[in-house]
């Protein structure tokens, strides 16, 4: 089923505000194989978190290629800020509360089946590595359910406007090259293996990591953004986790101590 094209004024005034930022900030754009997204019908968009604006440049490279919204999966903590909240309800993204995440899933599912493109970030986290992280089966469940195929996209260059433990610069941000590669869709089954089809999804989204970061028009030896095993000077994977796991024991022992 096709999802109705109806009139949404709050996404279409953020994807004219983030047009216009990017337009500013001067985002060389390079897209390649955008003409896997469905121009009808429901699928779920599989993408890699390097940064924290993958979401606004999947959307711009999208909605630039065939006109159409993508509803994202958020942690309910986004939607409880008073003015991003009651924007990500206007545009009709899905809260996820980590403790109760089966009525967003149901939400979800419902949104695939009535023909949305639906973005996800299976590695349910931002890779300070800059390196494809182990994946959760989230995006190959709602694939299965759904009976929509899986989109794979790899985002390169997005993390150098903004991104974990990192303050890039006022001046770094203008011209940066951001380079997209979608993925031809991954077909899941009801009665596939999810945990088979992520180590699929994995491999496809690494290969296209690959792919855009060889052909990156900007040298990343020994810069910041670049993955330590292409010479750069970001944290190794397993540094990168160690820091994840001790921030979340830090927030922990806050929760316990909160009275």
């Amino acid at each position: 089923m096709t999802a109705r094209r109806d009139s949404e004024p709050i996404y279409s005034t953020a994807i004219v505000v983030g047009r216009g930022l990017f337009g500013a900030l001067g985002v060389k754009r390079n897209v390649t194989g955008v003409e896997h997204v469905p121009t009808t019908g429901g699928a779920v968009l599989a993408m890699t978190h390097f940064g924290y604006l993958e979401f606004a440049l999947v959307e711009w490279a999208t909605w630039l290629a065939n006109r159409r919204r993508i509803r994202f999966m958020a942690k309910q903590s986004v939607f409880d800020k008073p003015v991003v909240g009651a924007l990500m309800r206007g545009m009709r993204h899905i809260s996820v509360d980590m403790k109760a995440g089966a009525a967003a899933y149901a939400k979800a599912v419902e949104a695939l089946r009535s023909g949305e493109l639906l973005g996800v970030f299976p590695e349910a986290g931002v890779s300070a590595s800059f390196t494809v992280r182990d994946l959760k089966t989230g995006a190959a469940r709602l694939a299965a359910e759904a009976g929509v195929p899986i989109i794979p996209v790899a985002v390169w260059g997005g993390h150098r406007l903004l991104t974990k433990r990192h303050k890039v610069g006022f001046f770094e941000r203008f011209g940066v090259p951001v380079s997209f590669a979608f993925g031809a869709p991954i077909t899941v089954g009801i009665a596939d293996d999810a945990h088979v089809a992520t180590e699929q999804l994995k491999t496809r989204l690494q290969e296209l990591v690959d792919r855009v970061q060889r052909e990156y028009p900007v040298d990343g030896t020994g810069q910041w953004w670049q993955p330590r095993h292409l010479g750069g000077t970001a944290p190794t994977p397993e540094e990168a986790a160690a820091a994840d796991a001790e921030r979340e024991r830090a927030r922990e022992a806050r929760r316990t101590e909160t009275p």
